[in-house]
């Protein structure tokens, strides 16, 4: 059984003028158990909608959506935020830690709001990511690259079945790009989530086996399509 499943997904929004502005159109998509893809598509392309979706942030205009066999699209707002705290894990853009709590309070915030207690397991994700020195600092004190660390920290300790990682490595130099993607994955397969990154960066789309093309996959035709690079494992 896929860790998720889409059919027939669609969306639209409301544009300036009044009209309807269909902005995704997904026929069918699956990731499977422990699967690490990455996605890409140009900016404004509807990725990040794609992935609210998933999350159940936002709902569907029509569609099904499955996480780890359970059908979302029908749940109430205060359902879907309880499916989303056990089963899912998701990396922000701009990382959106809480600055007036340190590193620890943001890790177990996110455990709190799934009913658990666990600052043994919170330690243990901050130590994985290089980070056990750092749980007192607020995100302030931190470099851009010890707040990604603490982004994925916080996405990967309720041991989510799958982890939404959105453009995740968009503020980032090169030098902590390769570590945070090459950190994220490594976790992700330690702590057996699946994984979808979306990125409009080829040289971060190069670096995993499984790819998909957004344009390809969204009927919605939004942007311009991307060529594809040359593929490789991540190390």
């Amino acid at each position: 059984m896929p860790v998720v499943s889409v059919k027939d997904l669609k969306k639209s929004y409301l544009s300036p003028n009044g009209s309807q502005e269909p902005i995704l159109d997904v026929p069918s998509f699956e990731l499977h158990d422990k699967q690490q893809v990455a996605m890409r598509g140009a900016s404004g392309s509807g990725k990040t909608t794609f992935l609210h979706l998933l999350a159940g942030i936002i709902r569907p205009d029509e569609g099904q959506i499955a996480i780890d066999g359970q059908a979302i699209s029908a749940l109430k707002e205060h359902q879907r935020d309880t499916l989303r705290a056990g089963k899912i894990g998701y990396i922000f853009q701009s990382f959106n830690l809480l600055k007036g709590f340190n590193c620890l309070e943001n890790v177990r915030m996110a455990m709190d709001i799934n009913g658990i207690a666990d600052c043994g397991r919170a330690l243990d994700l901050l130590e994985s990511v290089g980070l056990a020195d750092r749980q007192n600092h607020l995100p302030g004190q931190l470099s851009i690259g010890q707040q990604q660390r603490v982004a994925i920290a916080r996405a990967l300790v309720n041991q989510p079945k799958v982890v939404l990682a959105d453009e995740p490595t968009g503020n980032l130099d090169p030098a902590n790009t390769d570590y945070a993607l090459s950190l994220l994955c490594s976790l992700c397969e330690e702590w057996g989530s699946s994984l979808i990154l979306v990125s409009h960066d080829p040289r971060v789309i190069e670096q995993f086996e499984d790819r998909v093309d957004w344009e390809e996959l969204n009927q919605v035709k939004v942007g311009h399509p991307v060529a594809w690079g040359s593929c490789k494992k991540l190390k």
